[in-house]
């Protein structure tokens, strides 16, 4: 199955943020009813990206003990200079 698992989910969650791992800019996220986007709680909200994983922002990359979610290019330079 394509997606994510909740363990990989969570781990993102408690290194980076909802606010970080969750893309609230995306269409999929803005098409939810309201019900759906207000009082988002981090359990509803690891649910709703474990259905639609479209919802968690990317790419997400994960390598050496470092984690990176979105695109910056001054991050990924800062991150990984030599």
């Amino acid at each position: 199955a394509l997606g994510i698992d909740r363990a990989h989910l969570e781990a993102w969650i408690d290194e980076a943020g909802l606010d970080t791992v969750l893309n609230r800019a995306g269409t999929t996220f803005r098409k939810l009813p309201d019900a759906d986007r207000e009082n988002l709680t981090r359990e509803k909200a690891i649910a709703l990206m474990l259905d639609q994983p479209s919802m968690i922002k990317r790419p997400v990359l994960e390598t050496k003990g470092k984690l990176l979610i979105g695109f910056k290019p001054e991050m990924y330079s800062e991150k990984f200079e030599r």
